[in-house]
């Protein structure tokens, strides 16, 4: 039972700002603005909510709509001259920041065979989740790594990195993820490229995976000290496997069925300091009760088809489509095969909120923790 009392003066006040404008206080705050100040009061309800309140909004970017317009990019430019061939997810809440939702970037990037990037450096953490095509590979630190489609690669901040398509390959399209918006609003953001634009590869190919990607196991004398994952490379075989055999194990959690993260194997930790990312399946039929928790989601479909509810919309999803849960919306998440299993990735600023101390999550209480639909338009 709530408090009548309570509620009543959190609605009319409860330590919010009521201030009415008179020309007195106009006059006041016109003062004020000459000295570079301004009384807390006239912002006060608008920098403190009392929750989150996102400024992103649920989108869902189709892949079968997107692909031909990131294929025409190649007739248009070249990687030399446009640095990235990237078509980049415009989050129409967050344009001022070129952000797919909160403070994380996504793209699309386009390879042809033969094509390769030069080597650069950056102070944001990225990655890769590969979608289509044959010879993609990616080189960090002269590291390099053969890719395939629902790979996943971590280029973490301040590491040399370069992509390309080897001669014999196929096309390759992939998801970048970046951490740009956040590292630009800390006014943190560093770029280089390389002196020789091609880093010189100094082991043996997919090393560390070799090295680092065996479970439970940790090679011996094999030292590590950075902040991020030494393994750059997670296959999307293992990762499957390991997801099936654990929903063999459980019956699954009520809101993502059988989700795992992808982890550091040194510590266990997220694989970035300011990026994590997981990988779920969604079992034949499965429907999620709807929660919420603060942190921004995009996800990415590596299997099945199905819909998720953001906030009381509906958007239906099929494989390689892309959406985003902004922070503190709410969502659920279905399967629409009675047969066949779904599968989503998804990256997030989870490290960051849980670090700072500003993760919260939610269960919905009503409706048998189902959301409304809102109607479609029209």
């Amino acid at each position: 039972m709530g408090n009548p009392a309570y509620d009543a003066y959190r609605e009319n006040v409860a330590g919010r700002s009521d201030v009415a404008d008179t020309p007195e206080l106009v006059a006041y705050y016109q003062q004020l603005a000459q000295l570079d100040t301004a009384a807390l009061w006239t912002v006060a309800n608008k920098i403190e909510p009392w929750e989150p309140k996102s400024a992103s909004v649920p989108v869902l970017w189709r892949y079968r709509d997107l692909r031909e317009h990131v294929l025409r990019s190649v007739d248009l430019v070249t990687p030399e001259k446009a640095g990235r061939r990237v078509i980049y997810l415009d989050n129409p809440g967050r344009r001022d920041v070129s952000a797919a939702v909160g403070w994380l970037y996504s793209g699309l990037q386009v390879m042809h065979p033969g094509e390769a990037a030069s080597a650069h450096r950056h102070s944001s953490s990225a990655l890769r989740f590969i979608m289509e095509g044959r010879g993609a590979y990616t080189i960090v630190d002269g590291h390099k790594m053969t890719l395939g489609a629902n790979d996943f690669v971590l280029t973490p901040n301040g590491t040399w990195h370069e992509h390309g398509v080897e001669a014999d390959g196929r096309t390759c399209i992939w998801q970048d993820g970046l951490d740009i918006p956040l590292v630009n609003t800390l006014e943190a953001g560093f770029y280089e490229v390389h002196p020789d634009l091609r880093q010189a590869v100094g082991h043996p190919v997919d090393d560390s995976v070799a090295l680092w990607g065996a479970a439970g196991l940790r090679p011996q004398g094999q030292r590590w000290t950075h902040r991020y994952s030494p393994l750059f490379k997670y296959p999307w075989e293992p990762t499957y496997e390991a997801l099936c055999r654990l929903a063999r194990l459980q019956e699954g959690n009520p809101f993502d069925d059988t989700l795992m993260h992808y982890v550091n194997p040194v510590d266990g930790g997220h694989v970035m300091a300011t990026i994590g990312a997981s990988m779920q399946r969604l079992r034949p039929g499965f429907a999620g009760k709807a929660h919420r928790h603060t942190g921004s989601f995009l996800y990415q479909v590596a299997k099945g088809r199905g819909h998720s509810i953001i906030d009381g919309r509906r958007f239906d999803w099929q494989e390689r489509d892309i959406f985003c849960v902004p922070s503190w919306a709410w969502h659920e998440h279905a399967n629409a095969s009675d047969s066949e299993d779904a599968c989503l990735f998804c990256f997030s600023d989870l490290p960051v909120m849980e670090k700072l101390g500003l993760y919260h999550e939610q269960a919905l209480a009503d409706n048998g923790g189902r959301q409304p639909v809102a109607p479609l338009p029209g």
